[in-house]
């Protein structure tokens, strides 16, 4: 069977995640005490102890790193994986990048903890806000973030399947085009509990910022293709890795145009490591001849590897 490989992003993470893997598996422990030695803050405890710290951007995204890469070792320690590509939802970009083996773990939860701190102190609390429109497809979505725009920034930036696309802004230009969505027959405009308006122009100068940081870590080509978020295709050098995951910051997600790709190149199956199923279930909404997993515990664990070995 042909698979890739794809990570969440921030929005999956869960009080408790990985508990079960945790019991079964001693690599899971291992994988966040590294990421705790290099944030000099217990991660492992955070994630199961304190779920109003873990819900703070700075703590969620390295979170989210060791959690889809310890899961993608404990995967990778039971089966020999060969997976055709790999690709992460905005912060699971990373992930991606480390299983490939493009960029080291220790640097990477660094890279990712600094990425989030940047991000949450961007725009001031409260200016910032994302939505889902769910049920209008991307040309609408976009024509009506362009009507509304004269009230502030307002884009679509997250294009996860046909009829769901996430905009974001400025809180105020966000809420009016809710309003103009439902109007135009968007069967939902739900707003976001998140204060960071990601994957926006609101990051410009973020993204710039964060440019400082991405330059001075090494990256290198991976052993396994990653594509990526912002052109739905593989870079060609790591300095362009470097490009896109600046660039991925202050541009939209294409996780669908991703997915297509992934069917284009072969794939016939997409196994999602890390908390949560919501990769897996866009999949099915993207493409329907594609099947889909989430590798969530150790059931899924082993299911999984009776699938592809």
């Amino acid at each position: 069977m042909k698979y890739a490989i794809v990570f969440p992003g921030q929005g999956s993470q869960s009080f408790g995640m990985l508990s079960d893997l945790s019991s079964n598996f001693s690599i899971v422990k291992d994988i966040f005490s590294e990421a705790s030695d290099a944030l000099d803050l217990d991660l492992w405890k955070l994630v199961q102890e304190d779920e109003d710290a873990l819900n703070q951007t700075k703590n969620t995204q390295p979170a989210m790193l060791a959690a889809g890469y310890a899961t993608y070792k404990v995967l990778a320690n039971e089966v020999d994986l060969s997976p055709i590509c790999m690709a992460g939802h905005s912060l699971g970009e990373y992930t991606a990048l480390v299983a490939a083996k493009s960029l080291n773990y220790f640097e990477a939860v660094k890279l990712v903890r600094k990425r989030a701190e940047l991000m949450q102190s961007a725009v001031p609390s409260g200016t910032g806000a994302m939505a889902a429109i769910l049920g209008l497809n991307d040309e609408k979505v976009i024509e009506i973030c362009n009507q509304t725009s004269s009230k502030g920034v307002v884009e679509a930036v997250n294009f996860n399947s046909p009829g769901q696309v996430v905009i974001a802004g400025e809180s105020e230009a966000v809420n009016i085009a809710c309003d103009v969505m439902k109007e135009a027959g968007a069967k939902r405009a739900l707003l976001l509990p998140v204060s960071v308006p990601s994957h926006c122009s609101l990051m410009n100068n973020t993204a710039q910022e964060f440019s400082y940081s991405v330059d001075v870590v090494n990256f290198k080509m991976g052993e396994t293709s990653v594509l990526h978020n912002v052109d739905a295709s593989y870079a060609n050098d790591a300095n362009e890795i470097k490009l896109k995951l600046v660039e991925q910051l202050c541009k939209p997600v294409l996780w669908t145009s991703s997915v297509q790709k992934m069917q284009q190149l072969g794939v016939e199956k997409l196994i999602e490591l890390g908390p949560g199923k919501v990769l897996a279930g866009l999949t099915k909404r993207i493409d329907k001849s594609l099947s889909s997993i989430a590798v969530i515990d150790t059931a899924t664990i082993q299911s999984t590897i009776e699938e592809i070995s």
